[in-house]
């Protein structure tokens, strides 16, 4: 198969085969990995022709890697955009879209709810250098469209949100955002989903990132994160955002990594989507639980919007218990099987408190005004027999 892109084929297929061919390195069935710094050039001409780019090819891998190439080929096919980036981190991957896109004096406009080093970079980073952070509600198009000035540049969101399990219609806030300004670039962190369950790009977004930390490697062992868009704007995170302001550059050998458990990325999303409905169905007739927060559930208020704009609803759940916050840390205690760790998407269930962990960043009142309580728990649900996943948990809520 060629590293050209042909939607034509499964998402499974593309998954296993998109931007490699074997026949291009003597056969070998899975991508080399490259570990060289630097790449020699024929003669001079060659060198400047590439670090110009009128010429096509690697000459230091801060910019590029042929490992690299692949996955980014991979990544871009997956979520049906021109081009993508990988980088050291989700963070890497933020920091450097958003340093290479917004100047002083530009607005930053994002939804209430994000990953708590998303919210610090943005409100305690970006702020000090004079872009303008300004926090709407995605779900209400009213709040958003008050929002929106002549300065709004980039607006941000996640969906599902993380923690709280938030859903934002992709398609209504794109088209509401471009309608208003279309050069306005809409950015969507896609982690909790990843292209296997929803595709933001198909739905008017702009720009596509990524915690590959999470799904896309699948087996907690890498940290890395990636960006997908058109072609130019990917070519400007990586010349500036990566090269210049971050120097977030991916390892090859987490490149090969994530290749190989995005192979798996369809059936691990299928097993983690189940477990998650399975564990949510109980958690959501449990007498202790006060509020289940998964879209899969048909009581969930997100539970349209997701059905429309995802394959499947994820394999990521929040809940509150009825004794609040000494109820949850009682809960997360004892637990035995499932592990009481921050991140998300591996093969083990992942418990924690994002109050206290994850979303620790932000104030008590922040956290408030964002929907961020003291006694919310989130699940990442494991490949576990969900059986064994639910015994825990129900012993866990046992008196």
């Amino acid at each position: 198969m060629s590293a050209d892109r042909d939607t034509k084929l499964g998402f499974a297929t593309r998954s296993v085969h998109a931007g490699y061919n074997s026949s291009d390195f003597e056969g070998a069935l899975n991508p080399p990995i490259v570990m060289s710094s630097t790449f020699a050039f024929d003669n001079v001409a060659q060198g400047a022709g590439r670090f110009s780019g009128e010429e096509s090819g690697h000459f230091y891998s801060r910019i590029s890697n042929p490992t690299q190439a692949v996955l980014e080929t991979r990544l871009a096919d997956l979520e049906e955009g021109e081009a993508a980036l990988a980088t050291a981190s989700g963070m890497g991957a933020i920091t450097a879209t958003l340093w290479t896109l917004l100047a002083p004096g530009d607005q930053l406009l994002v939804d209430k709810t994000v990953y708590g080093c998303t919210f610090s970079f943005m409100q305690h980073g970006l702020q000090k250098f004079g872009v303008n952070i300004c926090f709407a509600d995605f779900t209400d198009p009213e709040d958003i469209q008050a929002k929106l000035t002549e300065q709004t540049k980039l607006i941000y969101f996640e969906t599902p949100a993380n923690p709280n399990m938030r859903v934002i219609d992709i398609a209504a806030v794109t088209a509401l955002v471009k309608a208003y300004n279309p050069t306005i670039k809409c950015m969507v962190d896609n982690t909790y989903c990843t292209p296997a369950l929803q595709r933001p790009l198909t739905l008017g977004a702009d720009i596509v990132v990524h915690s590959a930390t999470k799904y896309l490697g699948g087996h907690g062992d890498l940290i890395a994160g990636a960006v997908v868009a058109d072609a130019e704007t990917i070519e400007q995170i990586r010349m500036y955002g990566l090269k210049d302001m971050t120097g977030a550059v991916i390892a090859p050998l987490n490149v090969f990594l994530i290749l190989r458990g995005i192979k798996t990325l369809q059936l691990r999303m299928e097993r983690h989507c189940q477990n998650a409905q399975a564990i949510a169905d109980m958690l959501d007739q449990h007498p202790d639980v006060d509020q289940v927060f998964y879209p899969g559930l048909k009581n969930d208020p997100w539970h349209l919007i997701a059905s429309q704009q995802m394959d499947d609803f994820g394999g990521m759940i929040a809940l509150e218990l009825k004794g609040g916050y000494e109820a949850a840390v009682k809960l997360l205690n004892k637990l035995k099987l499932a592990k009481l760790a921050v991140s998300l998407g591996d093969a083990e269930t992942l418990v924690q408190h994002p109050a206290s962990m994850t979303h620790s960043t932000y104030t008590l009142e922040e956290r408030g005004e964002h929907g961020i309580t003291e006694g919310l728990v989130r699940i990442s649900a494991g490949l576990e027999a969900v059986e064994d996943i639910i015994a825990d948990l129900e012993q866990g809520l046992a008196d």
